[in-house]
């Protein structure tokens, strides 16, 4: 995918937060604390000067991220049944994605994926297969802050029925050739066009970035 998808200023403030989130996760220097407290101050001025989001919150959003910066996962399960995929309508945009969302620390990627289709759909799956790993910033319109990978696995549908959550508004299978408006930041054209490469070519190996 193209990095100029994402506009200049928004990769800069994203690797000015991650050099000062590293720094502050190994420094003991007094000085180099201020500076990097400074740097991730300036990292949040920059996305406020182009955005509405308020400073305050985004530098309180910054701070509260320790450790050496590294990116979220982000797992997505395509479902399919009788050639129709599963989505589900997020509450936030009143798009349509494959479900999922961010794995939780301790769980397997495939354990992530089934219980989060279940939650966001109230169907219960079974991970078999890994469409692909893909980088979630590199999309048209990816404006999300924090690097992000996206795994989309495979899964046999194995019982449940629709069922919304606090998350999602609506549930659907949904024909490949019919599809409604994408959330695109969750799920886009060539995440789905993997999916039904893959139904059409069982052997086909994982896409990655």
């Amino acid at each position: 995918m193209d990095d100029k998808l994402a506009p200049r200023w928004l990769d800069w403030a994203r690797q000015i937060q991650a050099l000062s989130q590293s720094g502050l996760a190994y420094t003991q220097n007094p000085y180099d604390i201020q500076r990097y407290h400074r740097l991730m101050q300036i990292a949040a001025e920059m996305v406020q000067d182009h955005t509405a989001q308020d400073g305050a919150e985004l530098l309180a959003s910054f701070v509260s991220q320790v450790g050496y910066a590294t990116p979220k996962v982000d797992v997505r399960g395509a479902v399919v049944q009788e050639g129709n995929i599963l989505l589900v309508q997020e509450s936030r945009d009143q798009r349509w994605c494959m479900p999922g969302g961010w794995a939780d620390v301790g769980e397997l990627p495939s354990t992530s994926v089934e219980r989060e289709v279940f939650e966001e759909s109230g169907f219960q799956v079974r991970a078999h297969k890994v469409i692909g790993v893909f980088d979630a910033n590199r999309s048209a319109g990816a404006l999300s802050f924090f690097h992000a990978y996206k795994i989309v696995f495979m899964c046999e549908l194995l019982g449940g029925a629709a069922q919304p959550s606090d998350e999602t508004t609506a549930v659907g299978f949904f024909s490949f050739d019919d599809l409604p408006p994408l959330s695109a930041l969750r799920t886009n054209e060539r995440h789905l066009a993997e999916v039904l490469a893959h139904l059409n070519d069982p052997e086909r190996s994982a896409a990655f970035d």
